[in-house]
């Protein structure tokens, strides 16, 4: 029998309930409005009370009004039909919704159960799986999408029978499994799984480290993500996330986007449902978002419920990890996620910390980042959750508490720079406050010198070293004039403009720069280099800065044109030329 209770207080959409039975945290409830039942999630439980938030309006709820207890988690179904859809952060399907304007208590099922999807069995009778193990798979998309043993199953199972390739509903059953004790358990194509509870269905096994290839320079050369990792990007509204975020989903070697819209509804979401579906993949020519999910808070979920957004996203992502692919998952912006969190903290008058943050604001980010990860499967394949989130700090405050605490879980930190952006230099990524952690780990310093060539790394740490000495000799040029500094500070300077203009802008809606292979990335580097390591003997600046601006000329043309093409070999043998020419 199902626990009950009566609301006996109101504040906005937190909700106070008083209960006879047992109740968990994080138990699903249902609030009866009139006959319309809104969704709650138990977040406190002191004594026979219970707080939940309320995912809609409470707008005519009054005291004594029925609540009943659902006896499970915030859940999401998981299965066939996932990719090129939009839901609400329940998982609500919105392209099924009744009407333009959502109405309380609506929700619709997430998958549509009359498809029929082709079957082809990967399991044979007599095969012992555990969770997660493949019992078949079929198309999504172009995708092979794995049918799984539920991920709630316990210790070993046989496989009794398995259904014969077909088509099937993702309600039928394709495999019947046998326990322990003898006991058949039937399976179908769809599997529920609470969103705060990590996915399991992998080995402890030391991971194997791989590269994350982006196609942006200024993360894949200057600051890498490993496949698995985590990083951020914070900075003013006006500064490029969103199109940082749209170049990354686009150009990146993931199989699978997953887009948590988390941010204001009035421009980050609604630029994720305009502009994303339209997204070009390079590599397949389809659309992005036939391999795409989108995740988003919509105008009748209060602003204190936006934290179901990012746990639902990261749930889909371990879902298809444990197929062994390769996912990648963009959340904008996490900051609304955490103000979610500081308005529940607020009116349960909880001990504020920072800025009125909750005190473990900390914990709860480094929780939910360490999900991601690359594991090794129970079959010995690998899969990869990769996550990237945006973080919009008021004012461009990167020392606020969110900004802080993500910093502490992230190991890869982009910082958007408002000077950057007012010149126009995009991606606005600043290259001296920005920073990646993986080149401080062996194995990601040996991959990366095998992969792309011996000596990468030091190669990288070398371009970061110009950058940061043009830096210095700009702000003495600034104070002392250009005649009042030796010709050697220039020369500096403008070797960090050639590498600032050649390796770190690029242009996110050009054809060809929008995309950079690590390959050719590599050369543009080792050729930018050649000429910072050159000494020159000019006699006056005006002579260094003309050498230089025809030089970051000749570079950025090359950067427009295809790889290796009889135009890009035109430019290389100017740039060439220059070389040998000395400071001609």
């Amino acid at each position: 029998m199902k626990t009950t209770g009566v609301v006996t207080g109101i504040i906005s959409n937190l909700v106070t309930i008083a209960f006879e039975g047992h109740v968990a945290e994080n138990e699903i409830c249902y609030v009866d409005l009139n006959g319309v039942k809104l969704m709650a999630e138990v977040i406190k439980v002191t004594g026979k009370n219970a707080f939940a938030q309320v995912f809609e309006s409470t707008r005519g709820l009054k005291q004594g009004d029925r609540v009943e207890f659902d006896g499970h988690m915030l859940e999401i179904t998981l299965g066939p039909g996932l990719l090129s859809s939009s839901y609400d952060g329940l998982q609500n399907n919105l392209a099924t919704m009744e009407d333009i304007f959502l109405k309380r208590g609506e929700y619709t099922a997430p998958l549509d159960s009359s498809k029929e999807w082709d079957f082809t069995p990967i399991a044979a009778v007599g095969d012992k799986v555990s969770a997660a193990s493949w019992l078949g798979e079929v198309k999504e998309g172009w995708l092979p999408h794995k049918i799984m043993v539920p991920f709630s199953f316990k210790g070993s199972y046989t496989v009794a029978k398995v259904a014969a390739a077909g088509k099937y509903r993702i309600d039928d059953t394709i495999a019947v499994l046998k326990d322990a004790k003898g006991e058949e358990v039937p399976v179908t194509m769809v599997q529920k799984w609470p969103v705060k509870v990590a996915v399991g269905g992998y080995k402890e096994k030391p991971r194997p480290y791989r590269i994350m290839e982006t196609g942006v320079r200024t993360i894949d050369t200057l600051n890498p993500i490993a496949e698995g990792g985590t990083g951020f990007i914070p900075g003013p509204f006006g500064c490029g996330k969103t199109v940082l975020q749209h170049a990354i989903a686009k150009q990146c070697d993931a199989d699978v986007i997953v887009m948590a819209a988390c941010g204001e509804r009035a421009n980050e979401v609604v630029e994720i449902f305009k502009e994303f579906p339209e997204l070009i993949d390079p590599n397949t020519g389809r659309k992005l978002m036939e391999r795409t999910t989108i995740i988003c808070n919509t105008s009748n979920m209060p602003v204190a419920a936006r934290e179901a957004s990012v746990y639902t996203a990261m749930t889909i992502c371990e879902y298809y990890r444990a197929m062994g692919l390769k996912v990648l998952l963009l959340a904008d912006s996490t900051s609304r996620w955490a103000q979610a969190l500081r308005e529940m903290s607020n009116r349960m008058e909880e001990l504020p910390g920072a800025d009125a943050f909750p005190v473990d604001l900390s914990s709860i980010i480094s929780n939910f980042y360490s999900r991601a990860g690359i594991v090794t499967l129970n079959n010995g394949k690998t899969g990869s959750v990769t996550f990237i989130g945006t973080v919009s700090p008021a004012g461009g405050n990167l020392k606020e508490p969110v900004t802080e605490s993500t910093k502490k879980a992230a190991r890869c930190f982009y910082a958007l720079a408002q000077g950057r952006a007012d010149s126009k230099r995009y991606p606005a990524v600043d290259p001296l406050d920005s920073y990646s952690k993986y080149l401080e780990y062996p194995e990601i310093a040996e991959c990366l010198n095998n992969l792309i060539c011996p000596g990468w790394v030091d190669m990288v740490l070398k371009a970061k070293n110009l950058v940061r000495r043009g830096k210095e000799m700009a702000e003495q040029i600034n104070i002392l004039g250009d005649d009042g500094v030796p010709i050697t500070y220039h020369e500096t300077f403008w070797k960090s403009e050639l590498v600032d203009f050649v390796i770190l802008q690029q242009d996110a809606f050009d054809e060809i720069d929008s995309r950079t292979s690590l390959e050719r990335q590599k050369f543009m580097l080792s050729l930018v280099l050649e000429f910072c390591d050159k000494t020159y003997d000019f006699e006056t600046f005006e002579e260094c800065s003309a050498y230089f601006k025809n030089l970051i000329n000749s570079f950025r043309q090359m950067n427009f044109s295809e790889w290796q093409s009889e135009k890009f070999n035109s430019y290389l043998t100017q740039i060439r030329n220059i070389l040998s020419d000395g400071n001609n």
